[in-house]
């Protein structure tokens, strides 16, 4: 039965929903240039307060740490908006003269932003310049325990629209969101597409709403470290993707996957990068730990500084410690740390060669992280590329931390905090999700030819596509079809014995000169 808060989160999102659409309506008149200004005005009042807004985000959740929350910040406020210049979303996109064809932008509606508790504020950010880049209005819908720090991102948002000129109500957050009023949400007729970032249940409640979905699936990211890679960087770059925000976002690297022989060397590297390595007893209690019974991910571990989830597991780290590591022996739910964990805690998994090493990585993919991303640390260009080929993954990086090729920081992808995982992985694209994500395409097309010249090959065997019939093609197209079935036929001439092909095609053409049926169609 639903309580007084599932009641007045609906009511409060029915009415936001169609304040978003009225105000959306008026925000179609508007002009690239228009758009682009007041896109470019929010990104510049959410840089100024990326740094208060990253703080409130880890005091609401405890998650995660403010600096590293005040870059992936800054990444939707200052990498996307660049990214994003230039960029036709609305109008003519483009004229093809030689095709003549004219691409139109049209903006869907009223985007439905569902936002996850470990990027609340960063996602808000994101979510929100790039519906508005598209010409799209946008409603908010918090995780209930992020709502505070992602409306007073939103208000900054929203305040700095407003003062650019853009319709007032065009972006909402929705105070009170619950599961039912996100439900409300994601099914409102007004809705016109969701972007929904969160866990499994949310994602697939966004596929199933009958609406179009952008959602994304869970990350388990192996990082191959080639014998060919520059060790200490390869290392060093790991641990710092593993440590970024303490782990919480989902193309942070889970494991690194190495031959045998790199074995000394890289754990000598990632202590001295401050890594731990747990023994066997706090591996044990770590996987029990951390991976709940029905294998979703402890909340209680997500985000947590290295020395805190120690604790928490009965050892203690040196306060300085990046990320802890485990080795372990193989990939599935025999080994639970072998699946994603949010968290600076990264396994290992030491192989014989390289094809190992592929194995491992496919297989870590396959257990979790179906269609996310993966990581290659390597110089061999031969085997960058048999690796890429190889891995089912979208974003496959190359000498980089995860998270921060994955995002766009480092590689040239485009900046988002939306990765799609593609069909193998039930998401509806493998792109980073951007305003053309966002857009319909709409296109006018001139005549360029006539039906009959559309086509290379004559539309039946060997008949002319004007209309008019060749009666010696007919004739030798219904030979070889008697012949094919034993059937000899002498040849067609009127001094010889009819021949019974050419009687058929003389009697078909004749009927069809008068108009009569010739049961041909």
């Amino acid at each position: 039965m639903l309580q007084d808060q599932d009641l007045l989160s609906i009511q409060e999102v029915r009415t936001k929903v169609e304040s978003a659409y009225a105000a959306w309506q008026k925000y179609l008149t508007y002009s690239q240039e228009k758009i682009d200004a007041i896109v470019e005005y929010m990104a510049a009042a959410a840089r100024a307060n990326s740094q208060r807004v990253a703080a409130l985000a880890v005091e609401e959740t405890g998650y995660g740490n403010a600096p590293d929350k005040h870059i992936k910040n800054l990444l939707a406020c200052d990498v996307l908006p660049r990214k994003m210049r230039g960029m036709k979303t609305v109008g003519v996109l483009r004229e093809l003269a030689e095709e003549k064809i004219v691409e139109i932008g049209v903006p869907v509606g009223v985007v439905a932003a569902i936002l996850p508790t470990t990027n609340p504020t960063s996602t808000a950010i994101y979510k929100t310049l790039i519906a508005l880049k598209a010409g799209n209005a946008v409603v908010v819908s918090p995780h209930p325990r992020a709502h505070r720090c992602t409306c007073a991102t939103v208000a900054v948002l929203d305040e700095a629209a407003a003062e650019a000129g853009a319709p007032e109500g065009l972006i909402q957050c929705v105070d009170g969101a619950t599961l039912e009023g996100t439900e409300a949400l994601m099914h409102h007729e007004r809705t016109s597409v969701i972007l929904a970032t969160g866990g499994s249940g949310i994602v697939k409640a966004a596929y199933s709403s009958g609406k179009p979905a952008y959602g994304v699936g869970p990350g388990n990211v192996p990082a191959l470290i080639d014998a060919s890679a520059d060790l200490e960087d390869a290392v060093a770059k790991v641990v710092a993707g593993k440590s970024f925000d303490y782990g919480t976002v989902c193309s942070s690297e889970q494991a690194i996957v190495a031959e045998e022989s790199l074995r000394d060397r890289i754990l000598a590297l990632l202590k001295a990068h401050k890594a731990y390595l747990a023994n066997d007893a706090q591996k044990e209690t770590l996987g029990k730990l951390l991976i709940m019974p029905n294998w979703t991910v402890n909340p209680k571990f997500v985000g947590q500084a290295p020395a805190k989830i120690a604790k928490m597991a009965g050892f203690e780290v040196p306060p300085e410690t990046s990320i802890i590591c485990v080795e372990i022996g193989g990939v599935g739910k025999q080994y639970p740390l072998s699946a994603e964990k949010l968290s600076p805690v990264l396994s290992l998994h030491f192989v014989k060669d390289f094809q190992a090493a592929l194995d491992t990585c496919y297989a870590l993919l396959k257990f979790g992280g179906l269609g996310h991303t993966a990581v290659i640390h390597a110089r061999d260009e031969a085997r960058i590329r048999q690796y890429g080929l190889r891995m089912p993954a979208m974003r496959v990086l190359v000498n980089t931390p995860a998270p921060h090729g994955s995002t766009g920081i480092t590689t040239n992808v485009f900046p988002a905090m939306t990765l799609g995982c593609g069909a193998a992985a039930g998401n509806a694209t493998s792109d980073n999700i951007g305003p053309l994500n966002l857009i319909n395409v709409k296109r006018l097309a001139y005549a360029v030819r006539k039906p009959e010249e559309a086509f290379q090959a004559p539309l039946a065997a060997g008949a002319a596509v004007s209309g008019r019939v060749d009666r010696g093609t007919v004739v030798a197209a219904v030979e070889r079809y008697l012949a094919a079935r034993g059937i000899s036929q002498p040849a067609a001439s009127p001094a010889t014995v009819p021949n019974v092909a050419a009687e058929v095609v003389d009697r078909f053409l004749s009927r069809r000169s008068t108009g009569a049926k010739t049961g041909f169609s």
